[in-house]
């Protein structure tokens, strides 16, 4: 092998592992993008709650405006409790034993 074809693919090599390395490099940024939309939307939801809770406090129809929206959007069990509205009826009667 001449000396320009080693140094061909010496720099060939080179190029390779800095291809590489920016394709780190800019998964790593995604990731961290897609982890702050993440955090902001946790947060936003967490302060919209904390707003429609406070209204709640202090407002009988409010409460009961968002009791009802609560009982419509939640289908699970344990979220339905997490606002003590009873389990819907055929999730209450899936998870009753049966007698046989």
């Amino acid at each position: 092998m001449t000396a320009i074809e080693e140094r061909i693919e010496t720099l060939q090599k080179k190029l390779n592992e800095a291809k590489a390395k920016k394709q780190r490099l800019d998964a790593k940024k995604r990731a961290k993008e897609r982890s702050v939309i993440r955090a902001n939307d946790t947060r936003r939801k967490i302060l919209v709650g904390a707003v429609y809770l406070a209204l709640a406090d202090k407002d009988d129809e409010a409460l009961a405006a968002l009791t009802k929206r609560m009982d419509t959007a939640l289908d699970r069990t344990d979220d339905r409790a997490l606002f003590g509205l009873p389990a819907r009826p055929a999730e209450a009667e899936a998870e009753q034993p049966s007698d046989c």
